[in-house]
């Protein structure tokens, strides 16, 4: 696992936009994994931009995503289909029916993750998966305790999880839905690069348990030391409890041009 320490998330974006932008230009039909929620959201911005400014292209790839609601009409303005389309796909030049959500299948929800994994795989399996870390450590909605081999599925959302969002369903917790699909974390290990993106103090404890902790349900992006090819990108505040941050500026610094993440 490849640690990447910079001073703000702006500057984590331009690392990872780099890394986007070589794929893209080595394999324009590349398959990505998108993440949703606040923490992508400057690599999102500086991929558009490249788009506007640099000509950088999505006309050819195809994309998924990491997870879904279940019981949100197609566009509700929470789903995370939507929060796709309005903060990346409306920016670039993706094309029609290039991204797929889990919730986007004419399949019930109990089929659904058998099926999402079978689309993944027709595509080739996914060249890169951006994500986000939450503070208990959970990828997509792989909370706590979630199994370690899990596959994409219909999951229960609890008390918690729902209470946290209730604050984007006008603090509402009964407009919460109760059940999700996501990406099981053995699904995100079938990714060739997986990055990960961690921002703010508040975040500090999942990525020191995420990158130095002993691999666990308890923290299940700790799932990502099995990776072959996993990069943690953070600020200076998520890294603020590493006890190897010096070895990983000492490492990272000294990368050959040209090697990007």
């Amino acid at each position: 696992m490849e640690v990447v320490v910079v001073p703000t998330s702006e500057d984590a974006a331009r690392v990872v936009a780099d890394a986007y932008t070589a794929l893209l230009h080595a394999t324009a039909s590349a398959v990505l994994g998108l993440a949703t929620g606040s923490t992508p959201l400057p690599v999102y911005r500086e991929l558009a931009r490249r788009h506007r400014d640099e000509d950088l292209s999505f006309a050819r790839v195809r994309a998924f995503l990491l997870d879904e609601y279940v019981g949100l009409p197609a566009g509700h303005p929470e789903r995370y289909r939507e929060f796709i389309r309005t903060e990346l796909e409306q920016h670039v030049d993706f094309a029609p029916d290039a991204i797929l959500g889990p919730g986007d299948l004419e399949v019930p929800p109990l089929e659904a993750g058998p099926a999402y994994e079978q689309r993944i795989r027709d595509a080739g399996g996914i060249d890169l998966q951006i994500l986000g870390i939450g503070t208990d450590g959970h990828l997509a909605f792989n909370m706590p305790m979630s199994s370690l081999a899990s596959r994409t599925r219909l999951k229960t959302l609890t008390p918690r999880t729902r209470q946290d969002n209730a604050r984007f369903f006008d603090g509402d917790i009964d407009q919460v839905p109760t059940h999700c699909l996501t990406q099981g974390l053995a699904t995100i290990l079938d990714s060739r690069h997986a990055i990960m993106l961690g921002f703010g103090r508040g975040k500090a404890q999942a990525v020191r348990e995420a990158v130095e902790g002993p691999v666990s349900a308890r923290w299940p992006a700790s799932v990502l030391q099995l990776h072959p090819h996993a990069t943690v990108v953070v600020d200076e505040d998520a890294a603020s409890q590493l006890a190897f941050v010096d070895y990983y500026r000492t490492t990272y610094a000294g990368k050959p041009a040209g090697q990007g993440l």
